[in-house]
């Protein structure tokens, strides 16, 4: 028989006469952590990290957010927690899901709505625009700009879904993938916390996903009270908050 489908989590075997729709049994790896506002069991065989917007353009110093007089060393924190916690997850099979805004070219899916919020006057470096410094264009696909920071660079098996708003899940593919993953459960980190994480958690949790944020693998350059409310409503509506320390103590 052949097998039939991209994902070994998600197959049928077919020949000429007979076609086995069973799925391959994934045997159980239930992990326990503290978490807020109650500790959190969870099967990493059902699991999936979602990285968003770690991006040169928010996280470089000759990136877009830079250029714009933010500080990208916040944007910069959860590199060293994801650097320690993507190869650990990798070994256990866990799916790294790197979610990063990548504008069409010719930006044509993109709105007024979605360009004011980072273009108010007309007069500032909006998306699509070529960067002052000669790096490219801001967050165009494919692009330097766009690209993830070379210390998380993506490795073979990684799965990379660009999006076009503050939420990974609104026109991309990144439902049906997690959904062909057979994955169920979702770990949030990236930028910014309050904006592009939340509303990805806040789609997937209307979706039906369980939702785990990783506090030390989140960052804004947003006052903090904005991350404050951010986490306080992951714990009240949405799913739960912890650490990548204590997730990796889970996992050892």
């Amino acid at each position: 028989m052949v097998t039939l489908g991209s994902t070994s989590r998600n197959a049928w075997r077919v020949s000429a006469d007979r076609v086995d729709l069973t799925r391959a049994p994934r045997p159980r790896r239930t992990v326990e952590v503290p978490a807020l506002p109650q500790r959190v069991a969870f099967d990493l065989a059902f699991a999936a990290l979602i990285v968003i917007d770690m991006q040169n353009d928010f996280c470089h110093a000759d990136g877009w957010s830079a250029g714009r007089g933010r500080d990208v060393a916040v944007a910069r924190r959860p590199i060293a927690p994801l650097a320690a916690l993507a190869p650990r997850l990798r070994v256990t099979g866990v799916p790294i899901v790197w979610v990063n805004w990548g504008n069409r070219p010719d930006r044509a899916n993109l709105a007024p709505t979605t360009l004011h919020g980072f273009k108010p006057t007309g007069a500032e470096t909006g998306l699509g625009d070529p960067l002052p410094n000669g790096r490219g264009h801001v967050l165009q696909k494919d692009s330097w700009s766009a690209a993830v920071v070379d210390e998380l660079a993506p490795e073979a098996g990684d799965i990379g879904v660009d999006k076009y708003r503050l939420s990974g899940f609104w026109d991309t593919a990144l439902d049906s993938i997690l959904r062909n993953l057979d994955v169920r459960t979702l770990l949030f980190a990236g930028v910014n916390a309050d904006q592009c994480v939340a509303c990805t958690l806040h789609d997937a949790a209307f979706l039906g996903y369980d939702c785990l944020l990783l506090e030390d693998a989140v960052a804004t350059s947003s006052p903090d009270f904005c991350l404050q409310a951010t986490l306080y409503n992951v714990r009240r509506c949405f799913g739960f908050t912890m650490t990548t320390t204590d997730l990796l103590a889970a996992l050892a």
